[in-house]
């Protein structure tokens, strides 16, 4: 199999240089069952990697068990990775396995392994070299014939010399380390990668002649695309849902892609030094600074149009002052309402891990 079979066979896009030399690595890695690691920024297509990189492997008929270690709330984690017995814990009625055994066989993907506890890493670690491991609350050791594959979106070396990740571990887990870079560094796949989705997301609305013109491309090529490929599919699947016609162009596509401000560029204080929790509850008051600024806007808007009938008054959503745990608890709610209850992407809009919107989530009772 050639490497362009292999990416159009695992879904792989792209025909920059530096996706075809990652798709050639891929390929020579799933033949063996070395452990790989999946670098790059959230949404540059680390599982399609995973997937491509399992199914070309020789347990592809088994399963592939994929585990976001960043979204399963840390009192749980290990119960979930190795399972427990009955009675291991109060709620344990039964016996349950956990990703490991359900991986048996096949391989086991590690997502946001950095978000791993360090006091969970040395079990993980263990797990990994030596393919063993004991559920919790059982006296046996468990063997399972498991191959791993693990993704970040961190700098593991930084983690390990601030003390957040285990050094052990990470140099078990780096074998064979695949970095994929942001979509912004590779501009000639973005074409391809548009055409791909326009195809497929016009196919599911029954119109699979959609047409992205010249101007459109080049709009979004220029793009920086800070949510890389994700961010794209999602802009697409937009465009695709909000068009009248079979044409995408320029004016479909110009609302969809306004570049967002920072915070940096906004020039609000930074955390330094600060504790954990305090960091989290000023990203969260920033949060929320971001939404009033936001409403502020289009009532500036509004105010400023001509209409036949009385303005609409947009009140201040805030006039009071809050307290900093009744401003985390309005952040979190508002920003559950804004994704409709999705917890992966409110945590994303409040910039904290899901494991953090998890613990203020049942410290406030939400």
């Amino acid at each position: 199999m050639t490497v362009q079979e292999f990416q159009e066979q695992f879904g792989i896009v792209g025909r920059s240089k530096a996706i075809r030399d990652l798709a050639d690595i891929a390929m020579q890695v799933a033949r063996s069952d070395v452990t790989a690691l999946l670098s790059g920024e959230s949404g540059v297509g680390k599982e399609v990697f995973a997937r491509a990189i399992h199914g070309y492997s020789a347990r592809s008929e088994k399963r592939l068990v994929s585990v976001n270690c960043g979204a399963i709330p840390e009192g749980i984690l290990e119960s979930e990775l190795f399972g427990h017995v009955k009675g291991s814990f109060t709620g344990a009625a039964e016996a349950r396995k956990g990703y490991f055994e359900q991986a048996d066989g096949g391989t086991l993907f590690l997502d946001e392994i950095a978000e791993t506890p360090v006091a969970t890493q040395a079990k993980l670690l263990r797990a990994i070299e030596n393919k063993e491991f004991m559920r919790l609350g059982a006296e046996t050791i468990t063997k399972v014939d498991v191959r791993f594959i693990a993704a970040t979106n961190k700098d593991l070396e930084t983690e390990v010399a601030a003390k957040r990740f285990r050094k052990d571990l990470y140099f078990r887990l780096k074998a064979v380390t695949l970095n994929i870079p942001p979509l912004r560094e590779r501009k000639i796949d973005v074409e391809e990668l548009a055409l791909k989705f326009a195809r497929e997301f016009g196919e599911r609305r029954g119109n699979g002649s959609l047409e992205l013109t010249r101007g459109a491309l080049e709009l979004l090529r220029e793009h920086p695309w800070p949510g890389n490929v994700r961010e794209l599919r999602n802009a697409i699947e937009t465009a695709v849902a909000l068009t009248r016609d079979y044409v995408l162009d320029e004016a479909t596509f110009a609302p969809l892609l306004r570049r967002e401000e920072t915070f940096e560029e906004r020039n609000l204080p930074v955390a330094v030094g600060r504790t954990p929790e305090e960091v989290d509850r000023e990203l969260i008051y920033r949060a929320l600074f971001e939404l009033k600024k936001d409403i502020m806007e289009i009532k500036d808007i509004l105010n400023e149009r001509d209409y036949a009938r009385e303005p609409e008054i947009v009140e201040d959503p805030f006039p009071e002052v809050y307290s900093m745990r009744e401003v985390e608890r309005r952040a979190i709610e508002a920003a559950l309402k804004k994704t409709g209850g999705n917890k992966r992407r409110a945590a994303l809009l409040l910039n904290i891990s899901e494991r953090t919107l998890y613990r203020k989530m049942k410290e406030y009772d939400l």
